[in-house]
């Protein structure tokens, strides 16, 4: 009968070396990948945070220059978010409408990389088109009726937008502190609003888009000046 032959006991300690030295390293680069991941959230955290005040400064001005405008115009505006907030909470999620609109920003966008993975959740593409809509129907359509619809038609979109990018941005994995949910959706609410404010200043001559940025920019430094004042004067 042949004998068996056994790797020496010498070689089995140099594959056992190489083994743990392989483990070690892989080891090593994940530590590293984990403390790059928990630092990039620390930021992003931070950053999130300082958006907060100019959320609430937005979102006073944008109130206060929206308030000029007439009444009637105004309810379209609320019925038009309050209708898609009924409709996604007891009727229909219509997420597939929200993902069809960031397929056809993709596809906007896809001469440039890095807005391809940020547009999506960052431009209201169907505020967008019903703005396109309102500037070509508006010369032949003027009465305050249509420009009602439009009004409506601008909130019900961009209340879609804002919810399903919130939804999206949450569900991601690996969110350390929530620094992605609140970095992001406070950037998104942020440029949104500027956005929104923006088509209003052209579509009602009360809306000032001047005034809402300058009183925006004013509340969030004096949040800031208060908060600075009570830690270090």
């Amino acid at each position: 009968m042949e004998k068996k032959e056994f790797p020496k006991k010498e070689n089995n300690n140099i594959l056992d070396k190489l083994k743990i030295g392989a483990d070690e390293g892989r080891g090593g680069g994940s530590k590293m990948a984990i403390f790059s991941h928990k630092t990039l959230g620390i930021v992003k955290f931070i950053i999130g945070i300082c958006l907060l005040p100019f959320v609430y400064s937005v979102s006073v001005a944008f109130l206060n220059e929206f308030g000029a405008v007439e009444k009637l115009l105004q309810n379209y505006f609320w019925a038009g978010a309050i209708s898609f907030i009924i409709i996604y909470l007891f009727v229909y999620e219509p997420a597939i409408i929200y993902n069809k609109g960031q397929r056809l920003l993709g596809i906007v966008f896809n001469f440039f990389k890095p807005l391809v993975r940020v547009a999506p959740y960052l431009l209201p593409i169907y505020t967008i088109v019903i703005f396109i809509l309102y500037l070509i129907f508006s010369f032949a359509l003027k009465t305050k009726e249509s420009v009602g619809y439009f009004i409506f038609l601008f909130s019900f979109s961009l209340t879609l937008h804002l919810i399903f990018s919130a939804k999206s941005v949450r569900s991601k994995q690996g969110d350390f502190l929530k620094a992605n949910y609140i970095f992001g959706f406070s950037f998104i609410y942020i440029i949104d609003l500027v956005l929104l404010a923006f088509c209003l200043t052209v579509i009602f001559k009360e809306f000032s888009f001047v005034n809402f940025f300058n009183n925006s920019f004013q509340i969030g430094k004096s949040i800031f000046y208060t908060i600075f004042k009570q830690l270090f004067l």
